[in-house]
């Protein structure tokens, strides 16, 4: 053997060990987000709230409940409350990301978006979720991430969360449902080909003073300088592109106009 095929040789074995290590040892001493810190019950709302699950594939954390469909290798929806007192600005170091045990289907590895010129987008933000480490880590399984385009991310889909978390000290807490519009035919990343969602909706709700508002947001995942107050429809529009049903278990009193009606003035929007 040359030595130039020694030299290839232990190059090969230096890469396979590498990619042993990295996805079969140091994704094993990753630590699971373990969340102690107590969830404070809702006065206002409940699972009732939650959307029909077109899987079936139901996981209930802590701090968010979502859908993982399988076949896109994302959840179809994450619904959380943000209470008013959950608003903080600890800044807590990021950790890493790790696969969702509590999806029968096995989450997809964080890996799939290893140079794929895509965020790991979050659904259930982490800043909605500073009030406490454990609930932040929570938001840091791959179970609550999309591929989203970075400008996107950071552009207008960061500033409508912060609207959202605006509206949550206003309102004395809302309630919120997001994902990305799954069907057939999108653009896949990785090994388990991860959906790209063309576009991401978000839903938010207010029932203070016992009385129910909604305003939804239908954003195609690309670069825009629009406000995301030019992506208002109403969330039977979101129900018609993602065949989700939501707020199924309301009375149809709450449900019907919640669902067609689409009031900007009523979030502060003139």
């Amino acid at each position: 053997m040359t030595s130039k095929q020694k030299y290839s040789l232990l190059l090969a074995i230096t890469i396979i060990g590498l990619f042993f290590v990295e996805k079969y040892v140091i994704n094993k001493t990753k630590d699971y987000p373990e969340v102690t810190t107590t969830k404070v019950p809702s006065t206002e709302f409940s699972d009732a709230y939650l959307p029909k699950s077109n899987t079936g594939n139901i996981v209930s954390h802590t701090f968010y409940t979502l859908s993982y469909n399988e076949a896109y290798e994302q959840a179809a929806w994450v619904a959380y409350e943000l209470q008013k007192n959950q608003l903080s600005q600890n800044d807590f170091k990021r950790p890493y990301f790790v696969q969702d045990k509590l999806v029968k289907t096995k989450s997809a590895d964080w890996r799939n978006y290893k140079n794929s010129g895509y965020d790991r987008g979050h659904l259930c933000p982490a800043g909605d979720r500073r009030f406490a480490y454990d609930a932040y880590y929570e938001t840091f399984l791959t179970s609550n991430i999309a591929p989203q385009n970075h400008d996107f991310n950071a552009g207008i889909w960061n500033k409508l969360e912060q609207k959202v978390r605006y509206w949550a000290n206003k309102y004395d807490g809302v309630y919120v449902i997001t994902g990305g519009v799954l069907k057939k035919g999108l653009k896949t990343i990785g090994d388990e080909h991860v959906a790209v969602p063309e576009y991401f909706y978000k839903i938010i709700v207010d029932a203070s003073k016992g009385k129910h508002k909604a305003i939804a947001f239908l954003i195609p995942n690309k670069p825009t300088n629009q406000s995301f107050y030019e992506y208002v429809v109403s969330i039977d529009k979101i129900e018609e592109e993602t065949g989700i049903d939501f707020f199924y278990k309301l009375p149809d009193t709450i449900e019907n106009p919640l669902e067609s009606q689409v009031n900007l003035k009523a979030w502060g929007r003139w």
